[in-house]
């Protein structure tokens, strides 16, 4: 669909691959040893420089490292509160970026406790929030990758208002992406979008590469008019070229019960701080 390229352009996709689940009947499209190699084959065709991954096991994020190739890194580590379980770690080109910092935060009133919960969710929820320097023209920027709740709504509306908190209370420029288990008419993505700290990708792209299904079609054709739960958000600086949703199926199998985003974008050269958006200006 889109394919690696060339700088100062970044290829950008949010996917979550769904976990595995256990005891399931050997024909389920649902079966990770078949979705496997599905997912191997598109993110190999594909190669993001960045790609932000939700429901991420360990034995999947090695799948997805060897599929990618040489060259590719990751952070970020399991949501529980020993560091395990699933994920939404961050895979990167290390050829093409430089990573400059990278943490981990709990969706929480405790974002430093690893495991904590308090917005209603019963599972722990997290961001993955990295900065890099691109080595081809030297722009900074930041990526957050994030998996709200699918139960709370008050828990995904607390999400959206810590995500864009912090990247409000930052001049660099930032993309957000996930699985945010809520669609574009929702009190969440009011709340990301709200100050104009992000915009909303799909809309701001100059070219879109298919249609707008709704991105949980759950191993089935995807269908116009289904609510998009999946999302790549950016500060209003950064340049959307293309956006897309793939719909490709290697050998016939679906990679996932969710559509991987994709987006081509560029990144501003650095302003000079006082050209720079809350510059001298109380943040939201």
């Amino acid at each position: 669909m889109i394919g690696p390229v060339a700088g100062p352009d970044l290829h950008v996709m949010t996917f979550n691959v769904r976990r595995p689940i256990g005891r399931l009947p050997g024909r389920s499209p649902d079966v990770w040893e078949t979705r496997a190699p599905a997912l191997s084959a598109l993110l190999a065709a594909e190669r993001p420089t960045v790609l932000g991954a939700q429901e991420v096991v360990p034995g999947q994020s090695a799948v997805i490292l060897r599929a990618l190739g040489r060259g590719y890194r990751t952070v970020g580590h399991g949501r529980g509160a020993d560091g395990r379980g699933e994920g939404c770690p961050l895979y990167f080109d290390s050829t093409r970026l430089e990573l400059l910092a990278w943490s981990q935060r709990a969706l929480s009133d405790t974002p430093d406790e690893p495991g904590s919960t308090s917005w209603g969710n019963m599972v722990p929820r997290i961001l993955v929030s990295a900065t890099f320097r691109d080595r081809v023209g030297g722009a900074r920027f930041r990526v957050i990758n994030t998996h709200f709740d699918h139960i709370s709504r008050g828990s995904r509306v607390r999400s959206a208002v810590h995500v864009r908190e912090l990247v409000a209370a930052d001049t660099t420029p930032a993309i957000v992406m996930g699985d945010l288990n809520t669609g574009e008419e929702s009190d969440p993505v009011a709340e990301l979008l709200a100050h104009g700290v992000l915009r909303d990708a799909w809309p701001a792209a100059r070219e879109r590469l298919s249609p707008e299904w709704g991105t949980f079609p759950n191993y089935r054709e995807p269908r116009t008019g289904r609510k998009r739960i999946d999302w790549i958000l950016a500060s209003p600086r950064v340049e959307i070229a293309r956006i897309g949703m793939n719909a490709a199926r290697p050998r016939d199998v679906w990679p996932s019960d969710h559509l991987p985003i994709q987006a081509v974008v560029r990144i501003p050269a650095e302003l000079p701080s006082a050209d720079l958006p809350y510059a001298g200006v109380t943040r939201p």
